[in-house]
């Protein structure tokens, strides 16, 4: 690319493939001066000679990690979430419409984009995407061996730790209604149970001791309902929170808030819209039934939310209630991590409370 070329791009937009990037380059104008298509040795190198522009990408697989790349080099690399790109996309599908809808994309200036995760991040979520698709697994062979044993006339009270205590029981004394074949299927079943928990705990515990090393998670845990759990996989997800402008985007990203269909003086609010991380989202409604069943009123009252947990009851049901509860505490939990400070109730001569 000549020097000339090089002083015409502002905007430069990136479909990345597996081997190979398809690059399309506007100047000032909006006007095509690049469309090219270069290997992915090549990327680098080659964005290395140029003057320092804005770069735009889909939030993809690899793309944190050239994102990263282009930053040291002093380029403004953004990444966006491909349903936002999508729009901007004119005529049939092809690898260069989309790089050229990218560039257009990046320029806009109410386009959301991702924050850059670093390789802690990265390896963090590695750790809760590996769990959450070994819990899943756990799940289907434990509800599997369930729908092997009523047909044969055998019944186990719901819960994960009453099969566990009375399966081996069922195997070794009901082998009159049970075949010596269906006792080695269930013995195997069993058996990878086992190895899953094994698997699955020493997951948990790595990503508790990492908790328990980051200051980020440590203020997170001090919200009612979340522990080593959510506070690692939030931090993991957003970092410090700086992609969103308050606690309530945040919850609107979770999809924690009613989905809305609103024309002219009318405002329809549906139920949750569940956009965004799901993972994140199951967790903090995990956090909201921990409070409201396992704290109880007295621990409401300590950290401040007795009043409105209290009123909200009266009128709301309580799966309702659980979602209105998750929504409050991620934007809690985004306050925290965003200002760097510990959760604290401060309580008024009024006796009113309100979270810090």
């Amino acid at each position: 690319m000549s020097q000339t070329l090089n002083g015409k791009i502002a905007a430069i937009g990136i479909d990345i493939g597996k081997n190979s990037f398809h690059i399309v380059g506007q100047d000032r104008r909006g006007a095509l001066v690049l469309r090219q298509k270069w290997s992915r040795g090549q990327v680098e190198a080659r964005l290395a000679n140029l003057p320092p522009c804005l770069i735009g990408m889909e939030a993809c697989t690899g793309a944190h990690h050239l994102s990263r790349k282009l930053q040291a080099l002093g380029h403004d690399a953004r990444l966006m979430p491909a349903k936002y790109v999508r729009p901007y996309s004119k005529g049939d599908k092809n690898d260069y419409r989309d790089a050229e809808a990218i560039a257009e994309a990046v320029q806009r200036p109410t386009m959301k984009f991702v924050a850059t995760k670093t390789s802690d991040q990265l390896d963090l979520q590695a750790l809760h995407r590996v769990r959450e698709r070994l819990v899943s697994q756990r799940t289907g062979i434990i509800n599997q061996i369930r729908a092997f044993l009523p047909e044969r006339g055998i019944a186990v009270r719901q819960g994960l730790r009453f099969l566990r205590i009375e399966l081996p029981g069922i195997l070794a004394s009901r082998t009159d209604v049970i075949s010596h074949r269906m006792v080695r299927i269930l013995e195997d079943l069993s058996g990878d149970w086992r190895c899953l928990d094994t698997r699955i705990e020493g997951l948990t515990s790595e990503i508790e001791m990492l908790a328990h090393q980051d200051q980020h998670c440590e203020r997170l845990m001090t919200v009612p309902g979340i522990g080593p759990i959510i506070s690692s996989a939030m931090v993991a997800a957003i970092g410090t929170g700086d992609v969103f402008s308050k606690g309530r985007d945040f919850g609107a990203w979770l999809g924690l808030v009613p989905k809305q269909i609103s024309t002219g003086d009318r405002t329809i609010l549906g139920s949750i819209s569940k956009r965004g991380n799901r993972y994140l989202r199951v967790l903090f409604v995990q956090a909201a039934w921990v409070v409201l069943v396992k704290l109880g009123p007295e621990h409401w009252e300590r950290y401040g939310l007795k009043s409105s947990i209290e009123a909200a009851k009266r009128r709301l049901h309580h799966n309702v209630l659980a979602i209105a509860l998750a929504n409050k505490l991620a934007r809690i939990a985004w306050a925290v991590l965003n200002k760097g400070r510990a959760f604290a109730c401060i309580k008024t001569d009024a006796m009113a409370s309100r979270p810090a």
